[in-house]
């Protein structure tokens, strides 16, 4: 398995390892060690993790372009190695710059599997795409919309959810929230890299959002700020093993848009009011995912230029008001859990072998 950069390329990846686990699997994981993925898949029992290089690949002018290149031709020997060392039954991808010389490296030598998250693939998915087997998507548009011969190597499979997220107390959630049920709760979330201008967008907004919702807000490593304090208002940097619990507890949700925290969302039937990254700091995934979600009547979106106190009480109102009605929708949608579909594309992939 590889994938990595931040938090969406690597829980897919955990949500996989229980069920290759119980088919017998053996699972070895390629990533950065000074990256995201490091943490948390070193924490995951019966995972052994192998460093190697990459390079970032920008779509912007920068100075460290100039190395990226270097960087990855290094990861690509790395991972030549690794295949030759482990001669793996089959190689799945979930993306992020750290994936591209381990996708490399595998092509002919064994199956490679990708999964791409977002309406639209990222660069090193589309990289990685033409190296691959099969190219896992979630949402089915997706395969329309791309290059006839990689539109071939698709499959609509929806996105894998971790299976702990299903078994969350609501009881559990408040107590480690610190909130006594009596009001909704909303949680933040800025995703795992945080997210200022909404941290900042609702710390505004906390005196009126606070008279109807106890607040719990996971705003990112080094993001918490001490100097904001209020009843009814709780701030971690992240949470793991906590989140299933409190996302139990949670009525609705405000969010960036990337495709894993929007469909974890929807698996769990929680209404999200969500924040996409805008095009000027984004390639406009975000924007197409939660266009998508909003559509499909599970979510409401708010542009980050127009986010204002009042906006976000009276988007947070509405989306609250029509909570119900939206979890149904979820909650009918037969691929919000992509995890078996997934695991069954690895499986054949593997067979081929």
């Amino acid at each position: 398995m590889t994938g990595g950069g931040s938090a969406g390329h690597v829980t897919p990846n955990i949500a996989l390892i229980k069920g290759l686990k119980e088919a017998g699997y053996e699972i070895h994981y390629a990533g950065l060690k000074d990256g995201i993925e490091y943490g948390l898949i070193t924490a995951v029992p019966g995972v052994t993790f192998h460093p190697i290089e990459s390079g970032k690949l920008r779509r912007y002018l920068s100075v460290k372009n100039l190395a990226s290149p270097f960087k990855v031709l290094k990861g690509i020997r790395q991972a030549r190695a690794l295949v030759k060392e482990l001669k793996p039954d089959v190689v799945f991808s979930k993306g992020g710059f750290v994936s591209v010389p381990v996708v490399m490296a595998a092509a002919g030598k064994c199956p490679v599997v990708c999964h791409e998250s977002d309406y639209t693939p990222g660069l090193a998915n589309k990289i990685a795409a033409k190296y691959a087997d099969t190219v896992c998507v979630t949402f089915a548009d997706t395969i329309g919309l791309s290059d006839k011969k990689i539109a071939k190597k698709m499959v609509h499979t929806g996105t894998p959810i971790r299976p702990e997220l299903y078994s969350g107390e609501r009881e559990k959630g408040l107590k480690a929230m610190g909130f006594t049920g009596e009001k909704p709760v909303l949680m933040v979330m800025g995703g795992s890299l945080g997210a200022a201008s909404v941290n900042e967008g609702v710390r505004k907004a906390l005196p009126e959002l606070t008279k109807r919702f106890d607040i719990v807000h996971l705003c990112g490593r080094g993001k918490v700020d001490e100097s904001v304090a209020c009843p009814g208002y709780r701030q971690f940097e992240y949470v793991r093993e906590e989140l299933p619990d409190m996302l139990a507890a949670t009525s609705v949700v405000i969010s960036r848009a990337g495709a894993n925290a929007v469909f974890e969302f929807m698996s769990l039937g929680i209404p999200a009011l969500l924040i996409p990254l805008p095009l000027e700091a984004s390639r406009g995934d975000q924007i197409l995912n939660a266009d998508y979600v909003q559509k499909k009547g599970y979510a409401l979106k708010l542009d980050q230029k127009d986010i204002t106190p009042e906006r976000l009480v009276s988007m947070v109102g509405e989306l609250y008001s029509k909570r119900a009605d939206m979890r149904e929708r979820m909650l009918a949608d037969p691929l919000t859990d992509g995890t078996e579909e997934v695991l069954a594309e690895i499986f054949k992939a593997a067979e081929r072998k």
